[in-house]
C-alpha cells in the first residue's frame, strides 16, 4: 500500500471566527493557513498532526443539530479529542462544555475510560475521553 496519512476534517461554519476561537481555545488549535477563495476565504487550524479546515457554510442546515454522541444515519457521528482528565476538560471549558451525553465511565470494557460529548458552538459533537487504549490483540476482520 502506497504512504497516506491523515489530512484534515473540513466544517462548514455559520461564523468562522467563533469556530476557530472554540477549537483554538479548548483544544490547541491554531492558524496554520489562510487561503484567499474570491471574497471569502478557508481557513487551516492545527493542533498536532490534526487539521481542522473551515469554511464558510452556503446554506442552512437540513435537518436539526444533532444529539448525545451524533447522529445515527449515514455519514460522520462526531469527533474526538483524547485528554488526561476528563472532569478537569470539563472545569476549564466552563459553560462552553454544553454536554449532550455523560459523562460515562467504560471501565466495564477498559478501566479507566471515561468519556463525555459536547457540542461546540453550532452544534457539532465533541466526544472528550480519556484513558482508551488499543486491544492487544483485535480479531482480524
Amino acid at each position: 500500500m502506497a504512504y497516506f496519512t491523515f489530512s484534515h476534517i473540513a466544517i462548514a461554519c455559520q461564523h468562522m471566527p467563533t469556530i476557530e476561537q472554540f477549537y483554538s481555545r479548548y483544544f490547541g488549535f491554531r492558524r496554520a493557513r489562510v487561503i484567499p477563495v474570491g471574497n471569502e476565504e478557508i481557513i487551516f487550524i492545527k493542533s498536532g498532526d490534526i487539521y481542522l479546515e473551515l469554511f464558510q457554510a452556503k446554506e442552512p442546515a437540513p435537518v436539526a443539530p444533532p444529539e448525545k454522541d451524533g447522529p445515527w444515519y449515514p455519514g460522520w457521528r462526531h469527533i474526538a479529542f483524547q485528554v488526561d482528565d476528563v472532569d478537569s476538560k470539563l472545569s476549564e471549558m466552563g459553560s462552553d462544555a454544553r454536554v449532550t451525553l455523560g459523562p460515562l465511565d467504560f471501565d466495564d470494557v477498559i478501566p479507566g475510560w471515561r468519556t463525555v460529548w459536547v457540542a461546540d458552538p453550532e452544534g457539532n459533537i465533541i466526544e472528550i475521553t480519556q484513558g482508551y487504549v488499543d486491544q492487544a490483540n483485535p480479531p482480524k476482520p
